[in-house]
Order: C-alpha cells, then structure tokens, then sequence
C-alpha cells in the first residue's frame, strides 16, 4: 500500500489546479491563478473543421498539457511526462512513480469515471487529476472537481485514462520530480503574460483569439438560415458547454485570469495590472450574460430581442473589450 501525504484542494479548473496542487506537494507554494496565468492558459479558437459531438469544436483554454508544460519550465521545475500505447504498462508506470513517493497528474475522459454526478459525465477527454497511493487493485484520487477525496479501481481507472475519441489522452501522465529551492517567479509571470497577449491579439490566423472571437460571431448570424433552428440551437449549445461546462471554459477561465493580474500586480509592482484584472473581471461577465441569454435561446425561452444577431452583437463587444485589455498587457 502506498498513500502520500497529498493536500487535497478544490479548483476552478482541473490541470492548472492539479498542477498547483503537484508543486505545493514539492514545498513551492503556488496558486492556482498564478499556475494559469504563467502558464499561458487563456485562450479562444473557433475550428469549425473540427467536430466535437457533430458540432464545430469552439475552446476556451490551450492544448491538454500545454499549462503544466508552460508554468513548470517557466519556473525551471524538472518533469516527466508519458503518453503509452500499452494500457498495462502505463498502470505499471504510475504505481512505480508512486512507490517513488511521487504523485502524478493524470488526463483522463470524464463518460466514465464513477465518481463524476451523472450529469457532468460527457464525452470529454480533457479532464485531469492526481493519483496519489494506492492499495492493491484500487487508487486514491484528488480530483479538484470533487470537493472530497475519492478511489477508483484498476479497470475503471484504466478505462479513463484510455477513453477515446477528440484528444484521446492516451494513458497521459506527468508530474514534477525536481523543484528549485529559491524560484523567482518575475520573469515566469511577465512570460506568461506576453505569451498569453500574443495569442489572443497578435496572431495572425483567423480562428484564434480576438479573431477567433469576431468569425465566430459572424458565423453565429448566419446559422439559422444556414442550417435550420434545431440544428442552429444544437451548435449554439455547444458553444455554451464548451464555455459553462467543459473545463471552467469562457467566464470562469477570465475570472482566474484576473485573479492571476491582481496577484502579478503585486509580484512585479505595476499597479496598473489592478486595473486591468478589474477590467477582466466585468468582462468575464459579459461572457456569462452571454451563457444565461444564449440557454434562454436553446430552450426557446428567448424574447424577440435575444436572438441570435443580439448573442453575435455580445460576442462583438466581448471581443473589443478583450482586444483592448491584451493590447494594454502587450505594450507592458
């Protein structure tokens, strides 16, 4: 049997959480608004060529992996991290790193894990937690969704960690092994902001970012005459998943980063970061007034006014608001 002495801790979302939670094990203490924002976590890309759910895949927040990869090279943390084709050697794996006294993030799908409510089970393969012991055939799991610790056996766990479909996490797993003692955590946070400006206004593909935003909101116009009001409501409801439901998403992941420019306020002087994080909060707002409108919609509650020209004119102004902050962060 092996059981570390892991701190379990809720989070706003999973793998900035989980990562946070891996490094205050190695004695870094971190916060998870601060995990996100160094690791470049915000994002915004509409692929209506990539379907999730017969619907065009629209993500709030980088690649699976990117904010742990990100955050612990910007703070100069050693890491392992392993994919596996062989789902019993990568069981195998992740008790020998336990049995090293290291507890190791996991992705894993969310359609089957046990100890998920019914109704946040979906065909979701982003999800992550942290496996820290286990005792024969069954793990002890920190999962920053679950406000209590929970177990999982073998087979189930198996079958998570393998689910298949849009970003397979292929048995994923990762974990640091190596923390600096002294970290200055000033370049890592002016990084992250750089980076993360970059992506939502400097780059140049359509799809991304601001821009992404503006083409998304063209599209959103032109849905109902295009494809019908059924299909028109299936593909807005994705959307609100992928901003409600999915892994924090839209509003949540705009709080979290203001958190993250009201803490960098403070690490690196610039007061005026206060103001921005301000900014970034009343915006975060918007997008969830978008949600709240949009389900009126889905569910044929909307009033004449609430159509979708009025989501697609939110989404406009969502879009300047953000264009306007990132610019201000990208002149820093």
């Amino acid at each position: 049997m092996v059981k570390l002495d892991f701190e379990h801790r809720q989070s706003g979302h999973c793998e900035s959480g989980v990562t946070s939670n891996l490094l205050n094990y190695h004695g870094f203490k971190i916060s998870e608004p601060m995990v996100f924002g160094i690791g470049a976590g915000l994002f915004f890309s509409y692929l209506p060529f990539l379907k999730m759910q017969h619907a065009p895949v629209t993500s709030f927040r980088v690649w699976p992996g990117m904010v742990f990869k990100r955050a612990t090279r910007e703070l100069g943390v050693k890491t392992r991290i392993h994919t596996f084709k062989n789902e019993d050697e990568s069981m195998n794996v992740l008790k020998r790193t336990l049995d090293k006294g290291l507890p190791a993030g996991l992705q894993v799908g969310t359609y089957h894990l046990p100890f998920f409510p019914p109704e946040y089970r979906m065909h979701y393969n982003m999800h992550n937690m942290v496996a820290y012991g286990y005792e024969e055939d069954n793990f002890f799991i920190s999962d920053t969704v679950i406000e209590q610790r929970v177990e999982i056996n073998y087979e189930d766990l198996k079958r998570v960690r393998f689910a298949r479909g849009a970003f397979a996490p292929k048995g994923r797993l990762y974990y640091p092994y190596e923390v600096p003692k002294n970290i200055d955590i000033r370049p890592a946070v002016l990084s992250g902001i750089r980076k993360t400006a970059y992506y939502m206004v400097g780059v140049p593909f359509p799809l991304i970012g601001v821009k992404g935003i503006r083409y998304l909101s063209r599209q959103m116009r032109s849905w109902e005459k295009r494809y019908g009001p059924e299909k028109a409501s299936y593909y807005l409801g994705q959307v609100l998943r992928m901003e409600e439901e999915v892994g924090t998403a839209g509003a949540g992941f705009r709080f979290i980063y203001g958190a993250f420019l009201s803490e960098a306020a403070e690490v690196l002087n610039r007061p005026e970061l206060r103001g921005i994080s301000v900014e970034m909060g009343e915006n975060a707002n918007k997008w969830r007034e978008f949600s709240y409108l949009g389900s009126r919609n889905c569910k044929k509650r909307a009033r004449p006014e609430e159509s979708f020209d009025k989501l697609a004119d939110m989404l406009l102004e969502c879009a300047s608001r953000e264009e306007k902050i990132f610019n201000k962060l990208r002149r820093m």
